[in-house]
């Protein structure tokens, strides 16, 4: 079995488990050269936090692991296709590669209809039940003049 293939079952495996648990059907794996940096199962119902997916719970402690927001070089492992908000977080983190089993589809028929929020992006936001908008402050961009004024802020 190839490397992918095993950290990828070990993924699903603890996506098993932590259905077994009481937790979603999610798991994920960070890897680096080889060696596991952290692992993630779903932990919304149990820790109330509706961003405790399981890829975004193992590049948290990946990040606290390897002590740097980045992970690059690193592979994520996931159980399933990342959502909108898995794939993002992977992408702020910079993850060299994001590997996964089960689809958007196989998601949906198991209650979870990510292709729900894939939708919604294509379209306009004037047509989302939730809205979202912007309000004109004169002072908007103050956070940004502060930032770039910094010297020794930490770009990423």
């Amino acid at each position: 079995m190839s490397d992918d293939a095993t950290w990828l079952s070990h993924a699903v495996d603890l996506a098993s488990t932590n259905v077994a648990e009481g937790g979603g059907p999610f798991g994920a794996v960070v890897v680096a050269d080889g060696v596991v940096l952290a692992r993630g199962q779903n932990r919304v119902t149990r820790d109330l936090d509706p961003t405790a997916h399981a890829e975004v719970v193992a590049i948290r402690d990946a990040c606290r692991v390897r002590g740097d927001f980045s992970l690059a070089g690193a592979t994520l492992y996931a159980s399933c296709e990342p959502c909108p908000l898995c794939v993002s977080a992977a992408l702020w983190a910079r993850v060299d590669r994001v590997v996964y089993a089960a689809d958007r589809h196989d998601a949906a028929r198991g209650g979870f209809d990510d292709r729900e929020f894939y939708e919604l992006f294509a379209r306009d936001r004037a047509t989302w039940a939730t809205p979202v908008e912007t309000l004109d402050l004169p002072t908007r961009a103050h956070p940004f003049e502060a930032w770039l004024a910094k010297s020794d802020r930490v770009a990423y």
